[in-house]
């Protein structure tokens, strides 16, 4: 019996130990746990769990993604422990741009930071912090709901 596995508690350990947002498909690979619907019925107590306890931390859902971040009054306070995302530096500044810019062109960016805006939107895309729309000759690029809760907007 000690060797029994609660199968919640290893839903917040992979949590926990992943560094990036879950979807109920890794979560179940990660786990060995053969049913998505059991996966999300156990995310939601967890979630629940969390909302209710007297702890720091939350478990957000985004984009069909879980993850462990803080509840609103800590995450202001200990934010500057926290290492910055893993976005290279010109990602971050065309990401910056993106976002002040919303539906910005992929051509206006290409113009104003030069060829290497294809990998800084690759690597942007990547990590679901932006999404683009065909547009004309063009893509028209935004950024998505990943990445306002990412960055507290």
């Amino acid at each position: 019996m000690a060797d029994e596995i609660d199968y919640k508690r290893l839903i917040e350990a992979a949590l926990f130990m992943s560094p990036n947002a879950m979807s109920v498909n890794d979560i179940c690979t990660a786990t060995g746990i053969a049913s998505p619907g059991a996966v999300e019925r156990m995310l939601n107590e967890l979630i629940s769990e969390y909302d209710s306890a007297s702890t720091a931390l939350k478990i957000l859902q985004i984009s069909g993604k879980y993850m462990f971040s803080l509840k609103d009054p800590y995450i202001s306070k200990v934010s500057s422990l926290a290492t910055g995302p893993d976005i290279s530096r010109g990602s971050l500044r065309v990401l910056a741009y993106i976002a002040k810019n919303e539906g910005v062109l992929q051509s206006q960016l290409v113009k104003y930071f030069g060829t290497s805006t294809y990998d800084h939107i690759r690597e942007l895309t990547e990590k679901e912090f932006i999404e683009s729309k065909r547009y004309k000759r063009s893509r028209a690029i935004s950024t998505t709901p990943k990445f306002k809760e990412y960055f507290s907007i």
